[in-house]
């Protein structure tokens, strides 16, 4: 079973995917700001990371950032999911270190077929 960490602050962003990946039998992890979301990739090295762009304290690239300084979550895939989706942005996350790019506000007809592609096959 594919182990997924969601960084994530907003509650129903949170419920909302959550939700879809339990009911699709995946393990989910919860983090509500970036300092848990390192403590807790450092300790349960899951197979991919939700992460959350604007959040309290220290802002998604940077947790995403200080993720992939940590040696044993080099190559965690790291998804921004983010309402950013100005001209630029998606390459400004690319460049930040994030693996790739899933817009705000979900879209549950095709939010497990773009985590899927960014999960290592079983």
């Amino acid at each position: 079973m594919n182990k997924i960490l969601i960084v994530e602050d907003n509650d129903k962003n949170m419920y909302l995917m959550s939700f879809l990946l339990k009911k699709n039998n995946y393990s989910v992890i919860k983090a509500g700001s970036g300092e848990e979301g390192m403590e807790i990739a450092s300790r349960e090295k899951p197979d991919l990371i939700l992460m959350d762009i604007q959040l309290p304290g220290i802002d998604g690239l940077e947790t995403t950032r200080r993720i992939r300084e940590i040696e044993s979550c080099r190559d965690i895939p790291i998804i921004a999911v983010t309402s950013f989706a100005m001209s630029g942005d998606r390459e400004r996350l690319i460049n930040g270190g994030c693996t790739g790019y899933i817009e705000k506000p979900i879209n549950v007809n095709n939010f497990l077929s773009e985590v899927r592609h960014y999960l290592k096959p079983v």
